[in-house]
């Protein structure tokens, strides 16, 4: 292991020390050209090859770059300074040189409907500020968001007005119009978004196709039909059209007003079954749910049976032989289908 002596440790220390306290006077043959908007430092001094070669070349590199960035920070010290924050900074000037873009340059964003109907009216846009008085609390409250100012929906009590439904509830009113409203800007923002990408936006309910099949020519003609004040119920169908199909269940309400016979018979019919000893048996669901257990039973034993399907033969499980004790066809090959009981289903 070799050994160090004391000079050469005493001459290291040295020397890292001198690195540490290199000066802020660099001189150079040819002055650099500066770029401070940027932070950028152009050398045109040629290095030196016999330097490079004899010492190592990560510390001739490293000494070159270091007496560079001193050069670049005396500049930056040369601008005016300002105090930010109790930090000391630099007012940068405007950079000189072009650097090349990764990507090319966004394209300006296509303007709103609304923006080209204010262009095109002259509305100018005024910038609001975030706090408005609130009459109602006395205080400055935010303009929008939460715990803004004039918030309808923090009101416990409401006026009806003259004209409505005294019976409306006109929480669930304020509620289903301000989700409405939030849809439509929704969709009208969808619509921003695919015309600027200039993406077709189809109209409201069925959208139109190249070549449309019969289903979606029904579909559409009964949409139509339905789009009526009287919703399709005074429409004329069309010679040879049929009725549309799997077009949902109207439920039907018992009339609020009238006779009331019809209803209260069912209600009779019902407590006549609560009250009755003996439950209500349905003859034919009961007589066609024991026909349909015999038939199954009797198609189990018959499959459950062993032998063979073809040839001629005495066994038990023969079922085409002619001399056979199995029940079998006598044309041979084919098996007699079970016998069904006559009865309602």
């Amino acid at each position: 292991m070799a050994t160090c002596s004391i000079e050469d440790v005493l001459a290291k220390a040295e020397k890292d020390e001198a690195e540490k306290l290199k000066s802020i006077t660099v001189i150079k043959e040819l002055d650099l050209e500066f770029d401070l908007g940027n932070m950028l430092a152009l050398d045109k001094n040629p290095p030196s090859i016999r330097e490079f070669r004899e010492n190592k070349k990560d510390e001739f590199l490293r000494s070159l770059a270091r007496d560079n960035a001193q050069l670049l920070l005396n500049e930056i010290w040369k601008l005016p300074t300002e105090r930010v924050d109790e930090v000391i900074v630099a007012k940068l000037p405007e950079p000189t040189t072009r650097l090349p873009r990764e990507k090319p340059p966004p394209k300006p964003r296509p303007p709103t409907k609304w923006e080209e109907f204010a262009k095109l009216k002259g509305i100018q846009k005024k910038k609001k500020t975030n706090l408005m008085w609130d009459d109602v609390h006395k205080e400055w409250k935010r303009r929008w968001g939460y715990k803004r100012a004039k918030d309808d929906t923090k009101e416990w009590l409401l006026e009806v007005p003259e004209t409505a439904d005294p019976n409306e509830d006109q929480f669930a009113k304020r509620n289903k119009a301000k989700k409405e409203r939030v849809a439509k800007n929704e969709l009208n923002r969808l619509r921003n978004i695919a015309r600027a990408q200039k993406i077709k936006v189809p109209g409201i309910g069925l959208a139109p196709t190249g070549q449309q099949s019969k289903s979606e020519l029904e579909k559409a003609v009964h949409v139509a039909k339905l789009s009526t004040a009287s919703v399709g119920k005074f429409q004329d169908r069309l010679p040879k059209e049929k009725a549309p199909r799997n077009t949902g269940k109207k439920r039907k309400f018992q009339p609020l007003i009238g006779d009331f016979s019809t209803e209260k018979q069912k209600q009779l019919d019902i407590l006549k079954i609560m009250d009755g000893k003996k439950p209500r048996l349905d003859i034919n669901k009961a007589v066609n749910k024991q026909m349909r257990e015999e038939d199954m039973e009797s198609d189990s034993k018959k499959k459950g049976r062993p032998g063979k399907k073809g040839g001629k033969g005495k066994g038990k499980g023969n079922f085409s032989g002619k001399k056979g004790k199995g029940t079998g066809s006598a044309k041979g090959g084919k098996n007699r289908k079970p016998r069904m009981k006559l009865g309602k289903r």
